[in-house]
């Protein structure tokens, strides 16, 4: 049986997917802040399954908590961090820009060192980071959302070249996800947003092929591309 653990399980995408997995013949590890939402989701699950509460922005605490239950596991063959916090902030209100930073920064590091250490011991592993659209440009509106997921996607880059050099047959997915029905979803004009049940299948299938990077739902690959090519100047009046 494969194993996995899912951070951020307790909601939203990470919940799904973990459903999703265990559907799918995994073993799943769940983690997440909420201890009761985590043990609410193994009776929902198809085969055994673990849970473990943790706050990733204790950052210490957190990696010995993620070693412990890969360790309870007896090895895991996939890793999903799904973990992430967001505000609208146009205020630039400190403290909404130091959680952000907390979890989506240094709890993701923490999370991804100590995956990356479990499958450079074991040989190999498959690494899923959950991005974001948003990784892309700058926002005025949520400035530490947007740079938080640049830092991810460039993060996973990272680690991928130095699997890559170090002949280690890992593979690093990026996920850069546009919008899902979930708390993260905030703001006005929102469109295209996915059912969390869909983000995670199609999330599954990438797994599944083992890709480098993918935009959910897929059509948001549109979106990216614009964004890419888009003049500051215009960007900017959005």
């Amino acid at each position: 049986m494969k194993k996995a653990i899912v951070i951020g399980a307790s909601s939203g995408i990470g919940k799904e997917l973990a459903i999703f997995l265990s559907q799918n013949g995994y073993m799943v590890g769940l983690i997440g802040r909420r201890l009761y939402l985590l043990e609410e989701l193994k009776t929902h699950l198809f085969n055994p399954a673990f849970s473990k509460q943790v706050d990733v922005s204790d950052n210490l605490k957190a990696m010995d908590l993620l070693k412990d239950l890969i360790e309870e596991m007896g090895g895991v063959d996939l890793i999903i961090i799904s973990a992430g916090i967001g505000f609208i902030n146009s205020d630039l209100k400190w403290l909404d820009e130091k959680k952000t930073i907390d979890v989506n920064v240094s709890g993701f590091v923490a999370m991804a060192n100590i995956a990356y250490r479990h499958f450079e011991q074991v040989g190999r592993g498959h690494l899923v980071g959950i991005s974001s659209v948003a990784a892309i440009r700058g926002s005025g509106e949520a400035p530490a959302y947007n740079a938080s997921k640049s830092f991810i996607s460039n993060y996973l880059e990272g680690l991928r070249i130095r699997a890559l050099k170090a002949g280690l047959p890992l593979t690093v997915t990026d996920i850069k996800a546009g919008f899902v029905d979930t708390a993260m979803a905030k703001g006005e004009g929102l469109f295209w947003v996915a059912p969390p049940q869909k983000a995670a299948r199609q999330i599954y299938g990438i797994i599944q092929r083992k890709a480098k990077h993918a935009y959910i739902t897929k059509r948001w690959f549109l979106v990216g591309w614009l964004l890419r090519v888009l003049p500051g100047f215009l960007y900017a009046r959005l």
